[in-house]
């Protein structure tokens, strides 16, 4: 069995200065605020306020866990949530925290996205899975999302 995918969103999230809370013992925790941004493709409109918690792990691999809303341009919501890996050697990952613009080929930027809203125009969501090619912005992410069928 082969994974089938097709185009579904571009999403260009704007984020704040992280929040660091230290080491919890599964990596240093730190949270990330989405603070808005912009979604094209099958849905456009805005990114809604969010969070990105995240893991960054020993070897400097980051865990993500975000969590944030989509406005349609007809006004309609969507429940976003996102889990994923950003994984690159050091010096790479360096330049990233830096906010240097590194071709996404050099590092590993994946996620898996689920969708919810009680929209009827937009019920299909809440049954579509979809999985992400992250990029680094200097000021935000931007995420090339495929829906699986």
């Amino acid at each position: 069995m082969s994974l089938a995918t097709r185009p579904f969103l571009v999403i260009e999230a704007e984020v704040g200065p992280p929040v660091t809370y230290g080491d919890a013992g599964e990596g240093v925790r730190r949270c990330i605020p989405i603070t808005g941004g912009r979604v094209s493709g099958d849905l456009t409109g805005e990114v809604l306020p969010g969070a990105d918690w995240q893991s960054v792990l020993p070897d400097g691999t980051i865990e993500l866990s975000a969590h944030y809303g989509l406005k349609t341009a007809d006004g309609l919501r969507v429940e976003v949530t996102s889990t994923g890996l950003r994984a690159a050697p050091p010096a790479v990952m360096a330049r990233l925290a830096a906010g240097e613009a590194v071709d996404r080929d050099l590092y590993y930027f994946r996620t898996v996205m689920r969708f919810r809203t009680g929209a009827e125009a937009l019920k299909r969501l809440n049954t579509v899975m979809a999985i992400s090619v992250g990029e680094r912005m200097a000021t935000g992410v931007r995420l090339e999302v495929f829906e699986v069928l």
